[in-house]
C-alpha cells in the first residue's frame, strides 16, 4: 500500500483531504499527525478525528512536527512516499501577539519535515531489498498572505512576494524558499500551494465567516474591517481538496535550473466583496431558520497585517491539472450553514 503522510490531519484542510483519500482509494494508508493545539476549540478537531477513525487504513499520531525525534521516528516507521505538510500555526492577527508559535511550527516544524524527506532517500536506497525509495513528492501549504499588499491583480506566482505585512506571511514565504533549496540540493520533488481563503463545513472557528455565523445567531454585532471595503477570493473546501488531490499525484518535472519545484495559486479566481459575502451568509442563515433579524454590523478600520484584496491567478493550475473550481458562493455557504446548524444548535 502507498503510504501518505498528512501533517495537520486534524485541521480543516488536512481532515477533508484525508477523508477524501480514504473514501476514494483502497490501496493507500494515510498517516495523520497533529499536535492538537488549543488555538481554537479542540473538540472540533476531535470530531474530525472521530470521522477519520472510522477508516481502517488511517493511523493517527498526536505530536508536534517541531519535535525532531518524533518526526524522524514517524518517517522511519511508516516510510511515506507522499508527504502533504498542512501543519502550521495559522492566522494573521494571532501572529502579532504570539510570534513564538509561528517560528516553532512554521519554520522549525517545516525544517524537520524537509530534513526527514532528505534522509528518507538514505533509509530506502541503502538496502536494495527495500522497496522504499524515499519520498516521491512533498506537497506543502503556503498562503495567499505572501502577496502582502500587492496592488496588481489577479495575484500571479510570477509576482514579487518579498514585502510581507505579517509574520505569518513571512513564515510562509520562508517555507517556499526552504523547499526550493532542499529540492535543489537533495532532489526532493516539491510543490507549494498558495491557498486563498478556504471555507466550508468543519472549518476553522477563527475564520471570519465562522465568527460571523456564531455572532449572528447570538444576536451580537459582527466586526467588519476597513469599513467593509475588502474583497476575498473565497474558495470552497471541496474545490480545494480536488485540486490538492490532483497535485499530489503528479510531482513536478525538472525545470530549466535542474530543480523539481513548483508553486501554484489555488483559489476560486473570483474575489467577493466582504459585504456581499455577509449578505449571502445572512440569507443562508435565514433560510435555515436560525436567525430572523438583520445582522448587526460594526464597521472598523483596517487591522494590522490585513490586506484589501486577494485574487488568485489559477491559470497554471488549470493548465497543468485541469483545476476548475465550480462551487458558487451561495451553495458553499448553504452547505456550511447546514453543517453548523446540525453541529452547534
Amino acid at each position: 500500500m502507498k503510504m501518505i503522510l498528512i501533517t495537520g490531519a486534524a485541521g480543516f484542510i488536512g481532515f477533508h483531504l484525508a477523508k477524501r483519500i480514504l473514501c476514494e482509494k483502497q490501496d493507500v494508508r494515510v498517516i495523520g499527525i497533529d499536535s492538537m493545539t488549543d488555538y481554537y476549540d479542540v473538540s472540533l478537531k476531535e470530531s474530525r478525528l472521530q470521522e477519520l477513525a472510522k477508516f481502517q487504513n488511517f493511523t493517527f499520531i498526536k505530536g508536534d512536527i517541531a519535535d525532531w525525534p518524533l518526526v524522524q521516528e514517524v518517517f522511519l516507521e511508516y516510510q511515506p512516499q507522499i508527504v502533504v505538510n498542512l501543519a502550521a500555526q495559522a492566522g494573521v492577527r494571532y501572529s502579532i501577539d504570539n510570534p513564538d508559535a509561528y517560528i516553532s511550527s512554521n519554520l522549525i516544524g517545516f525544517y524537520n519535515i524537509l530534513e526527514a524527506c532528505r534522509h528518507s532517500y538514505d533509509a530506502g536506497g541503502a538496502d536494495p531489498k527495500n522497496s522504499y525509495l524515499g519520498v516521491e513528492h512533498l506537497v506543502f501549504a503556503s498562503s495567499s498572505s505572501v502577496y502582502g499588499s500587492n496592488e496588481k491583480v489577479p495575484y500571479s506566482t510570477e509576482d514579487r512576494v518579498d514585502s510581507p505585512v505579517s509574520l505569518y506571511a513571512a513564515t510562509k514565504k520562508s517555507n517556499e524558499l526552504m523547499a526550493h533549496a532542499y529540492s535543489k540540493l537533495y532532489g526532493i520533488p516539491c510543490t507549494g500551494l498558495r491557498f486563498f481563503t478556504v471555507y466550508g463545513p468543519l472549518g476553522r472557528p477563527d475564520m471570519a465567516y465562522f465568527k460571523f455565523t456564531s455572532k449572528m445567531i447570538k444576536g451580537e454585532k459582527i466586526q467588519i474591517y476597513n469599513y467593509g471595503d475588502m474583497k476575498r477570493d473565497f474558495t470552497y473546501i471541496d474545490d480545494i481538496i480536488t485540486g490538492v488531490g490532483k497535485v499530489m499525484e503528479k510531482p513536478p518535472v525538472e525545470n530549466g535550473q535542474g530543480v523539481r519545484y513548483k508553486i501554484y495559486n489555488i483559489g476560486n479566481h473570483k474575489p467577493e466583496s466582504l459585504l456581499h459575502f455577509v449578505k449571502v451568509l445572512e440569507q443562508c442563515l435565514r433560510d435555515a431558520g436560525v436567525i430572523d433579524k438583520e445582522a448587526r454590523k460594526e464597521l472598523l478600520p483596517m487591522q494590522p497585517g490585513d490586506v484589501y484584496q486577494t485574487y488568485a491567478d489559477i491559470e497554471d493550475l488549470k493548465k497543468d491539472f485541469g483545476f476548475c473550481p465550480d462551487t458558487p458562493l451561495e451553495d458553499g455557504l448553504r452547505r456550511f450553514v447546514k453543517w453548523y446548524k446540525e453541529y452547534y444548535t
